[in-house]
């Protein structure tokens, strides 16, 4: 068996995929990519029994058949090679597989392909179609503030409840909380079910602009498909917080400011903040705002101060700079607005500059500030 495909078209989608493969799989075979070559179309399918990704590619193939072949040797092979047409051929014996290119040849240990797993089946309870860039949007705004920590498996991923008056995307981990919201994307009943982070990562590599992407999901199991890409994870079998109830709804105090001026400063001040708290101090007055931190180990201190749109009473406040930061930075307005009660209370992070049916809140806790 024998196929033909060009080797930069190969890599490109090898790349999309070589996030899926485990460091160290639980299973030896999935250290590999299953080819399968059926009806002109290679299938190349890479796994860690949790997530699934499948790219089709077209190829000139002499034969139908499969073969399982080490992942990282073939990435390898693929990206010392210029752009060129490559002929694999495969021992449908021994899975041996020859790459021949303009000038050589490199031969590869294959694998019997009956080993890999199969393909999860899901039979879809909810289904929705959405653009791939409202779906990169929502990644990008709430895939970060995922917790780490393998005890809270529920906060490990992003919480999706889809709706027939919108769709809201969520993430936290105790410290911070986003929340993305789109009024025009809306499914015919209301599901919801946590996807873990791994898969948000995926999608946010291998999705491209302009693709629409159909949303097939049950209780174990979520498919994302999108051009010749399909990718299926396990959903985390677990009970959200009740994130909702976190939100504020009081905070009176409002600070209106170029995001810029808030991110280049937090930078700054943060390079005398205590290196584990990284705590700042807000300190905010009528149209002005003071950020200042201090590490008393090091005796380092730094202060700015910023102009800024302020209504609300005389307050200091503080936060993790670090934490802060990261929320702004993911922000893409040029004008966020601030949202604060009282110094023990949650923040609300907003962009001042909305689209019609685009929703996106950042939720900070505060720290309890050193007298």
């Amino acid at each position: 068996m024998k196929f033909i495909v060009s080797s930069s078209v190969l890599l490109k989608n090898l790349l999309n995929l070589s996030g899926v493969i485990a460091a160290t799989p639980i299973v030896p075979v999935l250290e590999n990519v299953l080819l399968r070559i059926e009806d002109g179309l290679i299938t190349v399918t890479a796994s860690d029994l949790q997530l699934t990704m499948t790219v089709q590619v077209p190829v000139d193939a002499s034969a139908d058949g499969s073969v399982c072949i080490p992942a990282k040797l073939l990435l390898d092979v693929l990206k010392s090679l210029p752009e060129q047409p490559i002929t694999i051929h495969i021992n449908a014996k021994t899975f041996a597989t020859e790459i021949l290119t303009d000038n050589g040849r490199f031969k590869l240990s294959g694998q019997n392909p009956i080993d890999y797993p199969k393909l999860p089946k899901v039979a879809a309870i909810t289904t929705v179609e959405l653009p791939s860039g409202t779906l990169l949007d929502a990644i990008t705004h709430t895939a970060f503030a995922c917790s780490n920590d393998d005890l809270k498996a529920a906060q490990t991923g992003v919480y999706a409840l889809f709706a027939p008056s919108g769709t809201t995307f969520y993430a936290t981990d105790g410290h911070k909380l986003a929340r993305y919201t789109r009024t025009d994307v809306q499914a015919l009943t209301e599901s919801s079910f946590i996807i873990p982070r791994k898969a948000m990562a995926q999608l946010k590599t291998a999705l491209s602009e302009g693709v629409p992407v159909t949303l097939e999901a049950n209780q174990s199991h979520a498919s994302f498909s999108f051009g010749s890409t399909q990718l299926i994870t396990r959903l985390i079998d677990e009970v959200y917080p009740g994130v909702e109830a976190m939100i504020p709804t009081t905070n009176t105090n409002d600070l209106v400011i170029g995001r810029a001026d808030l991110v280049n400063s937090l930078k700054r001040t943060m390079i005398c903040a205590n290196r584990t708290t990284h705590q700042i101090r807000l300190s905010l007055k009528k149209n002005t705002l003071t950020i200042s931190a201090e590490d008393l180990d090091y005796a380092n201190e730094a202060s700015e101060v910023l102009l800024c749109e302020y209504e609300g009473d005389d307050m200091e406040i503080g936060f993790n700079a670090k934490i802060l930061t990261d929320l702004a930075t993911t922000l893409s307005a040029k004008m966020v607005t601030l949202s604060m009660s009282t110094s023990n209370r949650p923040a609300l992070l907003t962009p001042v500059d909305k689209d019609e049916h685009e929703a996106i809140l950042m939720l900070i806790m505060p720290l309890q500030l050193n007298v």
